[in-house]
């Protein structure tokens, strides 16, 4: 009996070390910074980063269970099939060639089944469309093969973003191939920001996976999306959108930040930025960057 005592105790101990060592690593991970980018040999979509991911996920998981079941669901029809109705155990086949009851199942079932797919998938659409009470608004504008930002709530600042050429990552400091720029777009964590885009040339595509944002930049046209950093981190992302020869070495990269770090580097850009020569054209300097948030509010 003490034997058995003691190795209870024993086990209980191991129980207990494991949970406080899980529930140390689960606050160390939920205090770091995190890094939204693709993982080798992921499995699934990216960690959420913001509100908006949260919710794309949620509907994935929605739309998978249901997979799930209808794949259960014809794999027993099958093997039921398969076991009462060969020629062995049905000797004589049934000449049955309608079946009243039948037919009105498979048709009203899987319009019960988009039904249920429908109706959050609509929701989601919508409550992605447009932003709700912006704490900030950047305009974003495509151009081959770089991406241009704006910030007209800070003082109407811009500049470039481009990728970091392969031969000047810096591993050690954890920049990545082919996903890291030299000017990110920074964000305050748990800010609602709104983005209203547009290209200069083609159209390219503003999509970044872990926060749930993908929006084209039409020349011409002005599109609204938003998102939401609640970590902080910096989050990668890339057009999507084959836009040209360089279409692959077009990445996005957001950087989320505490709100009094956020307004330290606002102060420095506008410094840094104010007499930057834009690199645009005369006929997109007639519509200048800060008119796309007129356009927009014109929309609505």
């Amino acid at each position: 009996m003490q034997r058995v005592i003691g190795r209870w105790n024993r086990l209980s101990g191991v129980a207990m070390a494991s949970l406080a060592a899980l529930a140390f690593w689960m606050g160390t991970a939920a205090a770091e910074p995190m890094t939204g980018a693709p993982v080798a040999w992921g499995f699934g979509l990216q960690e959420a980063g913001g509100l908006l991911k949260e919710r794309i996920h949620d509907f994935n998981s929605l739309v998978l269970w249901i997979i799930i079941a209808i794949t259960i669901f014809v794999f027993i029809l099958l093997a039921l099939v398969v076991v009462k109705f060969n020629a062995r155990a049905n000797p004589v086949p049934s000449k049955t060639s309608h079946h009243t009851g039948l037919e009105i199942a498979w048709t009203v079932l899987p319009v019960l089944i988009l039904v249920v797919i429908a109706i959050p998938s609509f929701r989601l659409v919508y409550y992605e469309d447009r932003a709700r009470e912006a704490d900030l608004t950047i305009n974003v504008q495509g151009r081959q093969w770089y991406w241009h930002y704006e910030y007209p709530d800070q003082g109407g600042f811009a500049f470039d973003s481009r990728m970091i050429p392969a031969e000047e990552i810096n591993l050690a400091a954890g920049q990545l191939r082919n996903l890291s720029v030299d000017e990110p777009l920074v964000v305050p964590v748990g800010a609602t920001v709104r983005v209203l885009t547009t290209g200069q040339d083609v159209i390219h595509s503003f999509f970044i996976p872990s926060l749930g944002v993908q929006k084209y930049t039409i020349p011409g046209r002005a599109l609204e999306t938003w998102f939401r950093a609640d970590r902080e981190g910096v989050f990668y992302g890339q057009c999507n959108q084959i836009c040209g020869t360089n279409h692959a070495y077009m990445p996005i990269a957001v950087r989320a930040v505490p709100r009094e770090q956020f307004n330290a580097w606002v102060e420095d850009a506008k410094k840094r930025f104010a007499a930057a020569e834009t690199s645009a054209p005369v006929a997109v300097a007639e519509t200048p960057a800060a008119s796309t948030l007129q356009i927009a509010e014109a929309r609505r």
